[in-house]
């Protein structure tokens, strides 16, 4: 997968100055690349042993949804505030370049115990922790987490108990 390199385009200074922001779209461009792509993330064992995958805000809905469709495994949603109906589950987290919050619909979790995520990139670990954190408080297990981009310089897998699997690192 040393090809997606060349889909991924970066920003610099994007959302603020210092920051080179990782754009995984190219790849949703060249519709036999993501093919490929979802192929290989399908293959994590740790998405089969989850009772549900669930992704986060924005860019893992797309990736989620195809993995979900790909391994035939329920898809819950961790979205940004207002996005999400019912009664929720939310939570505040640092990002690298400021604070976000995330939301789960409460009745989503209920029937599950083991989760995947999946998300487009991992960087500081925040957002994961952050939905880690949720399911943890409601004693869910993590079966591991599966991203496109990880930036290996910001550590970002090191914050968790469970596997990470990246397609392609910076």
């Amino acid at each position: 997968m040393k090809q997606l390199e060349q889909y991924i385009a970066s920003y610099k200074d994007f959302p603020k100055k210092g920051i080179i922001f990782r754009d995984a779209l190219g790849i949703l461009q060249e519709p036999d690349i993501f093919d490929e792509l979802i192929k290989n993330m399908s293959n994590a064992d740790f998405l089969n042993k989850a009772d549900a995958l669930i992704c986060i805000d924005a860019r893992g809905f797309i990736f989620g949804s195809a993995i979900s469709l790909k391994i035939s495994k329920p898809l819950i949603f961790a979205r940004k505030p207002g996005k999400l109906p019912g009664e929720l589950i939310t939570k505040s987290y640092d990002l690298e370049y400021g604070e976000n919050t995330l939301c789960i619909q409460k009745k989503s979790l209920k029937r599950f115990d083991s989760f995947a995520i999946i998300d487009d990139l991992l960087a500081t670990g925040g957002t994961v922790d952050c939905v880690y954190q949720i399911l943890k408080s409601l004693n869910k297990k993590i079966t591991g987490l599966s991203v496109v981009i990880e930036l290996e310089k910001l550590n970002g897998r090191s914050k968790f108990p469970f596997g990470v699997e990246s397609q392609i690192t910076f």
